[in-house]
């Protein structure tokens, strides 16, 4: 949701400031849409580096052997943590 937020930001920011071309005396349409872009961009990258903190990968092994099966799960995460207790 913040990365669309950011870009949407983004883009009304960018609409204000180099599309519409309205005289308005109690408002500077351009330095508002600059402030716009601004904010867009800021919330876009901060969305970013806190997806990209999130990420994690489940690796699932499967033994199968005569004395049954055997499955084994181990989750990493790009953070550093590790969900198996022993490691």
């Amino acid at each position: 949701m913040g990365i669309g937020s950011g870009i949407a930001l983004f883009v009304i920011g960018a609409i204000l400031t180099f599309a519409i071309n309205v005289d308005v005396t109690w408002a500077n349409l351009d330095l508002i849409g600059y402030i716009l872009m601004g904010a867009g961009f800021v919330i876009f990258v901060i969305s970013l580096i806190l997806v990209l903190r999130k990420r994690s990968s489940v690796e699932t092994v499967r033994h199968v052997d005569s004395a049954g099966e055997r499955l084994t799960e181990h989750e990493t995460r790009s953070d550093g943590s590790n969900s198996d207790p022993l490691l």
